[in-house]
């Protein structure tokens, strides 16, 4: 099917509820699976896993789809599942995308990489109906940025039925979440906009809607207070800004400002902080300048390699006068047992002498 065979001027089905039979990511789930075997592919995709067969997925799928979808779909003898080529011109980003950042450099080195090897993996795009021949992408975002980087003109998309708002928000945000790209940063931008745009009426709303606690929607408004500049300088290192470091930084941010916050921030990184040491320097126990340094390890009196059959297996380590340390790795079970059995024989000789 070529792109201009898609039909123009339907409709989308009101937002749908989770008590439908499937949920929509199920359905994409089903959707890959069913392309990848096409494809001749016997990986699974990772982070994700389905219990449909075919069948199941054509049958479910029939009694889910619009009449509108379904009356585009019999136009263009489009089968569910099946991945065409569209214009990248003709695709744009959903005003409900999960993902709000994007990093510039890990967009280039995909482009590098899709220049190599091509598109492996088809993104999901939705019709905008109100504007026949264009497409939202409601999975693939970071693909489509990437390919445009890397000059192509076409993008291997499958279209699915589904209305643009929070059941498609819902999608992309389950499938982030499986494979570890969404960020407490978008997740920070995008539900305030959702609260300030009146689509849930109160955090809890939000919360239930998500299947979330209550508090991580708090946690998250929190540093949706920041200013994107300073998040931009977190979301580059997820492993050292979580929800929680970057709550802290946001208090201090309230207290100190921009410029004072961005310094903070190149602290964490450059002198590995952890998130108790930024606290005490919010509280004010600390100063960014003079952070707290943790205790330092007790050195060890004596320390004595321990081997057997000339390979080592751990030591045994004296601190002062009163301690002792014995470590031992890589043994069998039976040597395990059998040296344990000696200590405890050495220690109950000892009592009784005593």
């Amino acid at each position: 099917m070529k792109p201009t065979q898609f039909a123009k001027g339907f409709k989308a089905r009101p937002d749908t509820t989770s008590s439908e039979k499937r949920t929509a990511l199920d359905r994409i789930n089903a959707i890959d699976e069913i392309v990848n075997q096409e494809a001749g592919n016997d990986k699974q995709v990772t982070g994700r896993s389905s219990a449909y067969t075919e069948e199941e997925f054509h049958a479910d799928s029939a009694m889910q789809e619009s009449e509108q979808f379904k009356a585009w779909r019999r136009q263009n003898r489009y089968v569910h599942g099946q991945v065409v080529e569209l214009p990248l011109k003709a695709i744009k980003p959903s005003p409900f995308n999960p993902r709000h950042f994007y990093l510039k450099a890990s967009i280039a080195e995909l482009a590098v990489n899709l220049a190599k090897q091509g598109q492996q993996q088809a993104i999901h795009v939705i019709p905008d109906h109100e504007n026949p021949g264009t497409f939202f992408v409601s999975d693939g975002g970071r693909r489509v940025r990437a390919l445009k980087e890397a000059n192509k003109e076409t993008v291997k998309a499958i279209v699915i039925d589904l209305p643009i708002g929070i059941e498609s928000y819902k999608l992309g945000y389950d499938l982030n979440v499986q494979r570890d790209s969404q960020t407490v940063f978008d997740n920070a931008i995008v539900w305030k906009r959702f609260l300030d745009e009146k689509h849930f009426q109160s955090q809890r709303e939000l919360a239930d809607h998500l299947g979330l606690d209550e508090s991580t929607i708090a946690v998250a408004l929190a540093i949706a207070k920041l200013p994107e500049n300073v998040m931009h300088e977190m979301v580059a290192r997820p492993d050292r800004f979580g929800s929680n470091m970057a709550y802290q930084v946001s208090r201090f941010h309230t207290a100190r400002g921009a410029d004072a916050t961005l310094r903070l921030i190149n602290k964490i990184a450059s002198d590995d902080l952890s998130t108790r040491q930024v606290a005490d320097i919010v509280k004010g126990r600390a100063s960014a300048q003079e952070t707290p340094k943790p205790a330092s390890r007790q050195r060890y009196a004596q320390r004595l390699e321990i081997k057997l059959d000339g390979l080592a297996v751990g030591d045994l380590k004296t601190y002062g006068d009163d301690r002792l340390e014995l470590r031992l790795r890589g043994l069998s079970k039976d040597k395990r047992d059998d040296i344990l059995q000696q200590i405890e024989k050495m220690l109950q000789a000892d009592t009784v002498k005593r």
